[in-house]
């Protein structure tokens, strides 16, 4: 099969999500596509690093959202992309408005590309195949085709979307007949018998031109919506903030619904690549290195007469003794103990733990910032203690408070502070009492990491007690 590579490919990372199905590692404000969580990698990262195997590749085009956006930018930092191009969207609206604004953005930049957009949370185990299935498709996009992949389904899963498909176009390529959203058990167990369907892997590739002409078809609103937006987007510090009140105009509608399952230009790769969302714990135990008595162990642990079980622990020691079956996940703040069999009915599980306002389905106790991270060690009714960990070069807005004092003990490192105009340094041991009103900041000016120990007195000590002057990270309050 002769390649076309002579068209640029420009990847399409969306990169949103919440990742419930993996609580308690995965959390709202920290969900899984920035886990590491079959590699040192995070799944973003493997993504990334992925598709640059892929011949004439651009760097890639990253949708996310506001709360998301430092994180992005600095796990692609990490991995030595290090201007990415960061689209931010105003409001979660699904799939489509999404890929319609990575793919107009595109355009603005590169004549006659094709587009592939890939979640950012997904599990390759075959590069190789990946690579030949990108080619096949670049092949079929140069004939016109919109092109999405499916994989052979080994089990009635009920997590994934299908893909009923018609024609054989050629080995290994379908013409598609629609799309299913998630079945439920029975409609899943028919799918796998009848041999006619694959799961829907989300990933699509396509000639950026013919997919406007298709979109102005079947949805030119969505279309003048999102060119609208980006007439009316700012550029942000690594950001391309899109123009709120435009977007909001365009429906909350997926790809495949929106065009996919209308045009009549759609095909399908067949996926053999070792494919998974890594969607639940399931998944990512059946993709996981296992011991001789099939366990998948990691952190401290310790286990005796154990079998068949996924225990991961981040800080504590976890034991066990005489278990089957089981996924433990021990984290500082929540542990999950669940059966394999019930452990992929854990999203309604967290619905119901948001409702009783449990804090630990939305936030980690380790909480990230552009400039470092940190964490509650203790709190009580009139004081709360922090451990602050603030990255080289990092540093916190110039700020104040209305309801609570500080006390700042470096522990490690060289902290630069701020305090009313005057600048002083304090080194281990040290430490400086910031009075309630007192304009202050800090900053981490050398290359090595500054730890401190910020012990808060008041009565309210909520994050929006935070009163900013000016920040470097654009994040000043309105």
């Amino acid at each position: 099969m002769k390649s076309n590579f002579s068209q640029k490919l420009v990847p399409i990372i969306l990169c949103g999500g919440s990742g419930t199905r993996l609580w308690p590692l995965s959390r709202k404000q920290y969900p899984k596509q920035f886990l590491p969580l079959l590699s040192d990698n995070t799944m973003l990262q493997e993504t990334i690093l992925r598709i640059q195997q892929i011949p004439n590749v651009e760097n890639p085009i990253i949708i996310s959202n506001d709360e998301h956006r430092f994180l992005v930018a600095e796990q692609c930092r990490n991995i030595g992309l290090n201007n990415p191009e960061i689209i931010l969207e105003p409001i979660a609206k699904n799939t489509a408005p999404a890929i319609v604004a990575g793919t107009l953005y595109a355009k603005s930049k590169f004549d006659n590309c094709n587009i592939l957009i890939l979640p950012a949370d997904h599990y390759i185990a075959n590069i190789k195949k990946f690579n030949k299935a990108i080619e096949l498709a670049r092949n079929e996009a140069t004939k016109g085709a919109l092109i999405t992949f499916g994989i052979h389904p080994n089990s009635s899963n009920t997590n994934y979307g299908y893909i009923k498909y018609s024609n054989t176009i050629k080995k290994g390529i379908y013409k598609v007949d629609k799309f299913i959203e998630k079945p439920d058990l029975k409609t899943a167990q028919s799918f796998l018998k009848q041999k006619k369907y694959l799961w829907n892997s989300g990933i699509f590739l396509f000639n950026l031109d013919l997919f406007l002409v298709e979109m102005n078809e079947f949805n030119p609103k969505i279309v003048e919506n999102i060119k609208n937006s980006l007439i009316d987007s700012s550029k942000d510090f690594d950001f391309i903030r899109l123009g709120k009140k435009a977007f909001i105009e365009c429906p909350s509608i997926s790809i495949d619904y929106c065009l996919m399952e209308k045009s009549k230009k759609t095909i399908v790769v067949q996926f053999n690549v070792g494919w998974s969302d890594i969607g639940s714990w399931s998944s990512l135990y059946s993709f996981g290195k296992k011991d001789l008595n099939k366990n998948i162990v990691s952190g401290p642990t310790h286990i005796e007469e154990t079998s068949n079980s996924y225990i991961r622990s981040n800080r504590h020691l976890v034991v066990t003794l005489g278990v089957d079956n089981l996924i433990i996940v021990n984290t500082p703040d929540a542990t999950l103990i669940s059966t394999k069999e019930k452990v992929n009915d854990l999203k309604g599980l967290t619905e119901r733990l948001t409702k009783k306002n449990h804090k630990e389905v939305q936030n980690h106790k380790k909480v990230f910032r552009p400039w470092g991270w940190f964490d509650v060690i203790d709190e009580g009714n009139f004081y709360k203690v922090k451990r602050l960990h603030v990255k080289p070069k990092g540093k916190l807005s110039y700020q104040f408070h209305k309801k609570r004092s500080e006390h700042w003990t470096v522990v490690d490192g060289v902290a630069t502070i701020r305090i009313e105009g005057r600048t002083q340094k304090l080194t281990s041991g040290e430490s400086i009492f910031i009075a309630q009103g007192e304009k202050h900041s800090l900053a981490n000016n050398s290359k090595n990491q500054l730890e401190i120990i910020e012990v808060q007195s008041g009565k309210y000590f909520g994050e929006d007690d935070i009163i900013r002057i000016n920040d470097i990270y654009g994040r000043i309050n309105k």
